[in-house]
């Protein structure tokens, strides 16, 4: 025995059926960048929690281990107290490269280059008091000319500049 459906029933499969159809074409042509632009601000402003919270602990723990000033060799104290600055300097370019981004919706490759520049200078001044190598010195030397060029590379064809704007204007000379 074959069953059959009702004609009211396919017809009401069909319905249905197209009206699910007409609701996910509609989906796929819709234009998400609201729903996204919406989802990157909720994500950019919990980093930005993050980073300020990160940042009140780092100062709250530098501030904290001023006692070893007591306790510690003076020489000892102030290296670490110049690295854990260098630190929480590059987490402020950081947060200025969320905010940008936040504000502007693009990353400023100045705001990278220079978040890295403050990490390579911290290895830099933690090497030259663990007296590094040479090799080592050369390494981070290349490392750094690269990040100068890109830095200025950066700035002199960045596209908020216009087109005949100088970089600077130069000052009068008066006699």
């Amino acid at each position: 025995m074959k069953a059959t459906l009702p004609s009211n029933d396919s017809s009401m499969f069909n319905t249905s059926f197209q009206q699910s159809s007409a609701w996910l074409a509609k989906a796929l042509e819709a234009d998400l960048t609201h729903f996204w632009m919406k989802g990157i601000k909720a994500v950019l402003s919990l980093l930005i929690v993050t980073i300020l919270v990160g940042l009140s602990g780092g100062v709250l723990r530098i501030f904290l281990n001023l006692e070893a000033l007591f306790t510690e060799p003076l020489e000892q104290v102030f290296r670490q107290l110049i690295v854990d600055t260098l630190i929480i300097l590059a987490i402020v370019e950081v947060f200025k490269t969320t905010v940008t981004y936040f504000s502007e919706g693009r990353v400023k490759v100045t705001f990278i280059v220079d978040t890295i520049l403050v990490v390579m200078l911290t290895e830099i001044i933690s090497k030259w008091f663990s007296e590094a190598h040479l090799e080592q010195w050369m390494i981070l030397g290349g490392i750094l000319m690269v990040l100068a060029i890109i830095r200025v590379v950066a700035v002199q064809w960045s596209p908020t500049r216009g087109e005949n704007t100088p970089e600077w204007t130069p000052t009068p000379k008066t006699h």
